[in-house]
This record gives C-alpha cells, structure tokens and sequence, in this order.
C-alpha cells in the first residue's frame, strides 16, 4: 500500500493524471461522421474524451433549455445556438464553423438527378427528407422544391424523418426510392460506393452556415475541457477534417 501511496504521489508530481476527464457534446446528425474524426484527434492530443450526442438540431436546442448536461453544442444552423445564446445558456458567441452542402441519394436507383421531371416521374414514389421544423437540412430541401416549383406536386411522396440519421437509414435500406442528405454522409468513408448520390445546385437553397456554441453547463462544470474542444473547433486540424467531408470552412 504504501508503494501505491508512492506511485500516485510521484505521478502527481509528474502531472500525469489519474483518470480521464470526459466531456459531452450536442451534435448535428449531419456532421457525425466528421466528428468521430475531430473527437479522436483532440482525445489523442489531450487524453481528454468526448462522448457525442446525436440528433436533430431542434430536438438539441430543446434538451439544452431544459437543462440537458451538454458541455458544447454543434449545430446544424446558426438560429438555434443564436437562440440558446439569447437565452443566457451560453458563454461566448456562436461562431460558423462549417458551411453545409445538400446531396440527393439513393441506394435503390441507378441513375438519379435533381430535375423537377425527374423527382415528379412514377417512377419516384417515396422521397426521405429531414424533418423541416427541427433540421436545417430539412428546411433546406423544403426550400430547395419551392425553388424549382414541385413542392405541391410532389409533398404525398415525402417521407419525413426525425433527422439525417434516420433520413439515411431509409435511403440505405431502400425504404424509399431516394432521398436528401448532407454532402459529409456520402463522404464517409462508411458510405463511399453505397449508391448514387449528385449534388443540389447551391443556387436552389440557402447556405447551410452551421454553427458552434460554448454552453455555460461547460464552463461551470467542466471549463477545462470544455474550453479546449471549443478552441480545438477552430484548429487547422478541425478544419482539414470539416474539409475532407465536403464542408466549406470560411
């Protein structure tokens, strides 16, 4: 016992700790493959971990207010963390971290593109997309068939999804014949080669500016960590990450 005493003692001495700080993070279902990425650069540069909650942004913004242990939240939108800033529940302004591309994909079909005949044919019957009210890219891709003047046409053939996550899962088991998703989800490498995907012409939506937002639960509970996942957002390493999934950093 007293060689363990020891131990510990000069390990303190050392700064080594002892045990593994952790923190919890509110994520967009869009960016969670980029994430898996950004989490373990910054553990293995830290040692701090980082446990991931995903879902849809509303639905994030909501267990935020109503206290949800969330140490930093990432956004599928800029309104949400605007709103939880408004709100009080932040320590430092949101800031855009990535801007987000709009994909249509089928893991059913041979060939797809973004035509209004295309998407009004027959042989289109079911259409996945994100739920409007609580996920940008939901809203985006509402905005997106009003653009090109198919929404009424073609809203009996929506299936409407809690998320992206979810979005994808019909798209990959043929739920639906096809359906809209965030450029990162086709650019993971879980997803390379699992159908056909085209980009949405960005001139046909709203740029899909996301944003990031230090929560005060962060810094009161755990300020160390909480401050670097935040700062690590901004580093090269981050960015090159965001990068490499199709997003725009600006």
């Amino acid at each position: 016992m007293r060689k363990l005493y020891l131990i510990i003692i000069i390990l303190t001495g050392m700064g080594i700790r002892l045990y593994c700080e952790k923190i919890t993070v509110a994520v967009a279902a869009n960016v969670q493959y980029a994430f898996e990425d950004i989490s373990t650069e910054f553990t293995k540069e830290t040692g701090i971990e980082v446990v991931p909650i995903i879902g849809s942004s509303g639905k994030l913004t909501t267990q935020i207010k109503n206290g949800a242990p969330f140490e930093v939240f990432l956004s599928a939108d800029t309104k949400y963390p605007e709103a939880i800033f408004n709100d009080k529940l932040a320590s430092e302004e949101p800031f855009i971290y990535a801007c987000g591309s709009l994909v249509l994909w089928s893991a059913k079909l041979k060939e797809i593109n973004c035509s209004p005949e295309y998407l009004e044919s027959d042989r289109i019957k079911k259409i996945a997309i994100a739920n409007p009210d609580t996920a940008p890219y939901g809203r985006a891709t509402i905005e997106f068939f009003k653009n090109i003047g198919i929404y009424e046409k073609i809203s009996s053939k929506l299936v409407y999804c809690e998320s992206i996550s979810q979005a994808n899962q019909y798209i990959l088991s043929e739920a639906v014949d096809l359906g809209f998703t965030s450029k990162s989800t086709v650019m993971a490498s879980d997803m390379k080669g699992k159908g056909k995907w085209t980009e949405v012409n960005e001139s046909t939506y709203s740029a899909i500016d996301q944003s990031a937002v230090l929560l005060k639960y962060g810094t009161d509970n755990h300020p160390e960590g909480s401050k670097k996942f935040y700062k690590f957002l901004k580093s090269k390493k981050a960015v090159s990450i965001l990068e490499n999934y199709g997003y725009i950093v600006k």
